[in-house]
């Protein structure tokens, strides 16, 4: 399959999941500003995977070691060094860094003026993000995709990591809105909304990696190994993606019936 294919299947998840989201707000973002924070989305994947694994060498096998998977598989035993890499080294991260976005340029804009912008731009970041990991696995090293292969990921990535980047963004956005409705209590809320996303990431996360190892490969065939972890891991994968999704309809909900606030209000 060409290039060109690969970026269009990378594209589609969070393409589709942005018009859906859109339609949540009763007084549309003009089409500049979602571009832009989609693209700043885009480009902070980069540095964000800069971060989750900064090269500090080879390992015995030839592969890249990375400074924070190194650091705490070399001070911490396993399970916990492995919980600590997918929480610190990869979920606060991607949360943090997708939220830098919209603090620093979504913000700011005039465009800004109601608690259901700080949702829709997180999202929006969101899913730009997501867009570039989309890409980046179709183009992994190895050998070639082929179209049913590219097209089997982007569907398992439009209903997981798209979705749930999007999700965990869309929460810390609803308490982000909260927190300007009541700035008295704006440490209050962000404590809510940051560990919240970072730990339902994380399990998420641990989910997959959990269900993967329940698979082995056998005569090319893929078969399940482990039916009880399996069974688990994918309940917890779904339970996660189902209930963030409840949370961030009716977080959508709740901050329409408020009323518009004030500029200044909103950039406290």
């Amino acid at each position: 399959m060409s290039n060109p294919f690969y970026i269009i299947l990378g594209l589609a998840p969070g393409i589709i999941w942005l018009l859906f989201f859109l339609r949540k707000d009763v007084h549309p973002e003009s089409n500049r500003m979602i571009v832009l924070i989609f693209l700043l989305g885009m480009v902070i994947a980069f540095p964000a995977a800069i971060l989750e694994c900064i090269p500090i060498g080879f390992d015995q096998e030839g592969g890249l070691k990375c400074f924070s998977h190194s650091f705490f598989s070399e001070n911490f035993p396993y399970p916990l060094s492995l919980f600590l890499y997918i929480f610190l080294g990869i979920a606060l991260i991607e949360e943090t860094i997708k939220y830098l976005v919209v603090r620093f340029k979504a913000l700011r804009d005039p465009e800004f003026d109601e608690p259901i912008d700080a949702m829709l731009y997180m999202i929006i970041a969101a899913l730009g993000f997501a867009t570039i990991e989309n890409i980046l696995v179709l183009f992994s090293p190895g050998e070639p995709l082929s179209f049913s292969e590219a097209s089997i990921i982007t569907t398992i990535r439009f209903i997981g990591a798209t979705f749930l980047h999007a999700l965990c963004s869309g929460l810390i956005g609803y308490f982000l809105a909260r927190s300007f409705l009541k700035p008295k209590q704006k440490i209050k809320f962000l404590l809510m909304g940051f560990p919240s996303a970072i730990l339902l990431h994380g399990l998420f996360n641990i989910s997959i990696i959990k269900i993967g190892e329940s698979l082995i490969f056998v005569n090319d065939r893929l078969i399940i190994s482990d039916l009880k972890l399996f069974i688990f891991s994918l309940s917890a994968l779904i339970t996660i993606l189902v209930s963030l999704a409840l949370f961030v309809l009716l977080g959508f909900r709740r901050l329409k019936k408020l009323a518009s606030i004030c500029l200044p209000e909103l950039k406290r």
